[in-house]
């Protein structure tokens, strides 16, 4: 067993479009707010199962407002889209800048199959989208 990365520094960028951070493994990771907002921890993104997971488009120009720690394991993200339900653990936030390059291409590729993109986000269906209509919140 490993042990989780621990962040050395948290820093949200002067235009909010990204968060360094850097992990006393040696990793440096800038994340733009787009990916953190699109991989959000929250049930409202990734469901309460894989199937559930939801692809979001139109996060382009979406940018961090808040950076609150979370005991000392993690940090809640709020948005300006008004999105702060994802509670991102120290390994979360490791992994997502590790395999950053092949999850966002995972993400884009997604995207397109579901004829989404960037800029323009998905018209609402029945409720759903990812606007809290799970019920869990």
């Amino acid at each position: 067993m490993t042990e989780t990365p621990w962040p050395t520094e948290i820093r949200l960028s002067a235009d909010r479009r990204a968060l360094n951070v850097a992990f006393d493994d040696g990793g440096r990771y800038t994340l733009p707010a787009e990916y953190l907002r699109v991989s959000s921890p929250s049930a409202e993104v990734q469901g309460h199962s894989p199937a559930e997971r939801k692809v979001l488009g139109g996060k382009r120009r979406v940018e961090i407002l808040a950076v609150e720690p979370v005991g000392n394991y993690a940090v809640k993200l709020g948005f300006d889209d008004l999105h702060d339900t994802g509670i991102f653990g120290w390994g979360y936030l490791h992994e997502l800048g590790r395999d950053y390059d092949a999850r966002w291409r995972t993400y884009l590729t997604e995207l397109a199959e579901r004829g989404l993109d960037r800029d323009t986000a998905a018209p609402a269906k029945g409720g759903g989208g990812g606007s809290g209509s799970c019920g869990c919140h």
